[in-house]
C-alpha cells in the first residue's frame, strides 16, 4: 500500500486531479476491507498477514501525509 500510495503521490497527486486521488484512495481501502473480512471469516494464514501488511503500509502512508499538513501549518503559523 505503501509503494502504491508512493507511485501516486502521497502529499501531491500526480497525473490526477484530487478528486481521481480521493475516489482511488478510498476503493482501494474498501477493497482491503473487504480482503480482511474475507480473510478473518475463512481464516487464510496468507491473507491475514498480508493484510497485516497491507493495514501497516497505508498507515505509514497516511502519517507521511499528515505530518506534511501539520509542517505547513507550523510553517504558515511562523510567517
Amino acid at each position: 500500500m505503501f509503494g502504491v500510495l508512493m507511485v501516486v503521490g502521497i502529499n501531491q497527486p500526480r497525473k490526477m486531479s484530487l478528486i481521481v486521488w480521493c475516489v482511488l484512495y478510498v476503493v482501494i481501502a474498501v477493497a482491503f476491507d473487504a480482503l480482511v473480512i474475507v480473510a478473518l471469516v475463512y481464516q487464510y494464514p496468507a491473507l491475514i498477514e498480508t493484510s497485516l501488511g497491507v493495514s501497516a503500509g497505508a498507515a505509514t502512508g497516511l502519517a507521511i501525509h499528515i505530518t506534511h499538513h501539520v509542517l505547513e501549518e507550523k510553517q504558515k503559523t511562523k510567517t
